[in-house]
C-alpha cells in the first residue's frame, strides 16, 4: 500500500500545532489591510508583517510613516467627525485637531540613533533594535489618534503592532488602520504592518498580552488595564492614571494663568490626561484669579450649583465597604454647557469650561474627572498649595502646572512633585509640544517609567564590539 506523503506531512504538522510543538502555518493575510476578528490571526499576520518590514530599509519605514501622516492630515475631518460621532464625547474641532498633531509631530526614524565607543582597544557601535510584535490597549479618549501615534512610534523603531482597541472607539480605530494599511500596501508590497481586533474584548486583550509572537505590550487606560499588562510577563510600556494639579502663587500672572487653565483643562472637553483637574490658589490672589477666569470666557458656578453638580457627576463603584468615586460615565468628556446645565444653570454652547470654588473636600478635587469643571481651592501660601497639589495627585507621577514669577517657587514645586511633565507658565498641551517645544505621543508611560514614547522606547540595544581595530587615532594597546 502506498501513502500520499504530503497526506501525512500535514497530519503530522496539525498534530505538532496541537500540542503546541510546532509554529501554525501562516499565510494568505495579504488584503485583509489588518482587520481581523480572531487575536491569534491579527498576531501572526503582524509577524508575517515584521518578518517583511525586517527585509526592509530605514528610508522605506520612513516612507511607510509618511503614509501614516498623509491620511492623518489629509483625512483629518473625516476621521474625526467619525470619531466624535462614535465616541460622543469630547469636542469635535479638537478631534481633527488631534489627529494632525498627531500626524505632523509624533517622532518617527529621525529619533534615531547609533552610539559608538572608540578607543585603544577598537570600536564598540550601540545601535537599536526592533522588538517584533508590540501588542497595544487604546482607550475610547483618544482612539485613532492614539493608534496613530503609536504606529509611527513603533513602526520607525522597526516593529508591528496589533491593537486592542476600547470597544466605544472600535469602529474608527479600525476604518482608520484599514486605510492606512491600503496605502503602504499599495506602495511598498507589505500588508498588516498595524493589525486591529474589529470586535475588541477582554479575552482578545488576555490573547494578545499572552502570545508567544507578542514581544511587548504597550497600553493606554486605567488602573486595571495597567496591572493586566505588568502582569503579562512581558516587557510593558505603560500610559496610567493622573490626576494633574496646578498651582497659582502671588507673582503669577492671573490672566495669563486664567486663559492657560481653561486653554488645557477645556480641551477636547479634558479628556487629556495631562489636562489642568484642580487648582490650588495662594488666598491673596485667589479672588482676582476667579475674576481673572471670567474675565477670559469660563464660566463660575457658585456653592449650591457645586453641589447639584457634584451629586449626578461623581458616583460610587465597588462592593460595599470598598467603594471608591468615580467621575459618572454620562458626564465624562461633555460639554460644560452639559455641566452646567446638570448644576441648574443655563450658559452658552460657545463656553469651554465651567469653575468654581470648592474645599478639598469636594470629590471633584481627588477624582480624575475629565470633564470640565475645574475645582478652585484656597491656600494660605504657595507651600500650602504645593503640598496639597502633591497629595491630590496621589502619587501618580504623571504630570503638574504651575503659574509663577518666582523661580524658587517653581523649583520647590518640580522636586516635590517629580512628575514626568512639569509645566510653568502655560496650558497643559505645551508639554507635548503644543504651544511648547518638544513632540507628542499619547502614550505617555509614568508608571513604566519611559515617559514621551519615542521610538527609541520601542527598540533594544544591541552592541557589536571589534577588538583592537579600526581604532585610527593614537597607537593601539598591546598585548
Amino acid at each position: 500500500m502506498q501513502f500520499d506523503e504530503s497526506i501525512i506531512r500535514n497530519v503530522v504538522a496539525q498534530v505538532l500545532a496541537e500540542v503546541g510543538k510546532a509554529p501554525p502555518v501562516t499565510s494568505g493575510f495579504k488584503g485583509r489591510y489588518g482587520i481581523f476578528d480572531c487575536a491569534d490571526e491579527a498576531v501572526r499576520a503582524a509577524r508575517e508583517a515584521f518578518e517583511k518590514l525586517s527585509e526592509r530599509t530605514i528610508e522605506d519605514r520612513k516612507r511607510i510613516i509618511d503614509h501614516i501622516r498623509r491620511i492623518s492630515i489629509d483625512q483629518k475631518v473625516e476621521l474625526g467627525t467619525m470619531e466624535m460621532n462614535e465616541t460622543k464625547i469630547g469636542k469635535l474641532a479638537h478631534k481633527i485637531e488631534k489627529l494632525e498633531l498627531l500626524g505632523r509631530k509624533t517622532p518617527g526614524v529621525e529619533f534615531l540613533r547609533s552610539e559608538v565607543y572608540s578607543g585603544d582597544h577598537g570600536l564598540a557601535v550601540i545601535e537599536h533594535a526592533p522588538f517584533g510584535v508590540i501588542g497595544c490597549i487604546t482607550p475610547v479618549t483618544h482612539s485613532l489618534p492614539t493608534i496613530t501615534g503609536n504606529a509611527v512610534n513603533m513602526i520607525a523603531g522597526g516593529n508591528t503592532l496589533v491593537v486592542n482597541p476600547h470597544p466605544g472607539g472600535k469602529k474608527v480605530a479600525a476604518e482608520g488602520v484599514r486605510r492606512f494599511n491600503k496605502a503602504i500596501y499599495d506602495d511598498l508590497g507589505i500588508d498588516n504592518l498595524i493589525c486591529v481586533i474589529a470586535e475588541p474584548t477582554l479575552e482578545s486583550a488576555d490573547l494578545i498580552f499572552h502570545h508567544r509572537d507578542v514581544a511587548m505590550i504597550c497600553v493606554t487606560g486605567g488602573p486595571a488595564v495597567a496591572r493586566a499588562a505588568l502582569n503579562s510577563g512581558k516587557k510593558a510600556v505603560v500610559a496610567g492614571p493622573g490626576n494633574p494639579p496646578v498651582v497659582v502663587d502671588e507673582t503669577a500672572d492671573l490672566d495669563r494663568a486664567a486663559r492657560s487653565i481653561i486653554q488645557g483643562g477645556g480641551y477636547d472637553n479634558n479628556l487629556l490626561c495631562i489636562a489642568e483637574k484642580e487648582v490650588f490658589v495662594v488666598n491673596s490672589v485667589f479672588d482676582e484669579l476667579m475674576r481673572a477666569m471670567e474675565r477670559a470666557g469660563a464660566v463660575r458656578l457658585n456653592s449650591s450649583e457645586i453641589d447639584r453638580l457634584t451629586s449626578v457627576a461623581i458616583t460610587e463603584v465597588g462592593e460595599p465597604g470598598k467603594t471608591k468615586q468615580v467621575a459618572a460615565k454620562e458626564f465624562i468628556g461633555q460639554d460644560a454647557a452639559v455641566l452646567a446645565r446638570a448644576a441648574g444653570k443655563n450658559i452658552s454652547s460657545d463656553v469651554e469650561l465651567v469653575f468654581g470654588e470648592t474645599d478639598e473636600q469636594n470629590p471633584f478635587v481627588p477624582v480624575e474627572q475629565m470633564m470640565p469643571f475645574i475645582p478652585f481651592v484656597r491656600c494660605h501660601d504657595v507651600d500650602e498649595a504645593i503640598q496639597k497639589a502633591k497629595y491630590y495627585e496621589h502619587g501618580f507621577r504623571h504630570t503638574a502646572i504651575i503659574h509663577s514669577n518666582n523661580v524658587r517657587n517653581m523649583s520647590k514645586m518640580g522636586r516635590v512633585m517629580d512628575t514626568t511633565l512639569f509645566v510653568k507658565n502655560g496650558p497643559s498641551p505645551a508639554a507635548l509640544g503644543v504651544g511648547g517645544e518638544g513632540y507628542i505621543s499619547f502614550s505617555i508611560a509614568t508608571p513604566t517609567g519611559e515617559g514621551v514614547t519615542t521610538p527609541l522606547t520601542f527598540t533594544r540595544e544591541r552592541r557589536c564590539s571589534l577588538i583592537d581595530d579600526l581604532c585610527i587615532l593614537g597607537h593601539p594597546a598591546k598585548g
